[in-house]
């Protein structure tokens, strides 16, 4: 147990002792506990592994590789159709952890074996997705825009083509288009 993510396992919540059974396990599993993006996080070799988190309605592991993981047991979630490598398993109460038990430390484990062979999710190319013709136009108008988007990183660039794209009217995509600019031309991404 790492003292850095105790707050974490102290903190009042809905989900205080699923949480900290969810610990038990992986820590049972070998792994290190370490804190990322306030949550803990589960390591093997300094590769993330699980990462317990909380939400309103469950509390989950999400591993970070899930997708090439065997779920015979149907259990792994994929959180959003955008949501290419993670897959969470989903808790809403204690007894569900107890009864999951065996099948979550082998999840854990082929989560490790995972890693220690290096494989890697084939992850979709920011050129796979398509620019909005509302962000196109701007593009096209701005080569200062152009030049600022291309400059970010793949991730960051995702991030706005998804953003850009979920509204079903164009006024609502220009709309998301006009309020992003300056941020993209700062070099900053939709959530920096």
């Amino acid at each position: 147990m790492n003292p850095k993510v105790d707050f974490y396992f102290n903190k009042a919540n809905k989900w205080q002792a699923e949480i900290r059974k969810l610990r038990t396990i992986v820590l049972d599993c070998g792994l290190v506990e370490e804190l990322k993006w306030g949550a803990p996080c589960y390591t093997f070799q300094k590769k993330n592994i699980v990462l317990i988190h909380v939400f309103k309605d469950y509390c989950a592991l999400l591993f970070f590789k899930g997708a090439l993981l065997n779920d015979s047991r149907g259990i792994l979630v994929q959180q959003t159709e955008n949501v290419q490598a993670a897959r969470q398993i989903r808790f809403t109460n204690s007894r569900e952890i107890g009864k999951l038990e065996p099948a979550l430390k082998s999840t854990i484990y082929e989560a490790i074996e995972v890693e220690k062979a290096g494989l890697r999710v084939d992850l979709k190319k920011t050129a796979d997705y398509s620019i909005p013709d509302e962000f196109q136009t701007q593009l096209k108008k701005t080569p200062a825009l152009r030049k600022a988007f291309n400059a970010l990183t793949p991730g960051r660039q995702r991030a706005y083509l998804l953003y850009f794209s979920t509204p079903k009217q164009s006024r609502t995509r220009e709309a998301r288009v006009e309020k992003s600019m300056p941020q993209i031309l700062g070099g900053k991404g939709l959530n920096d």
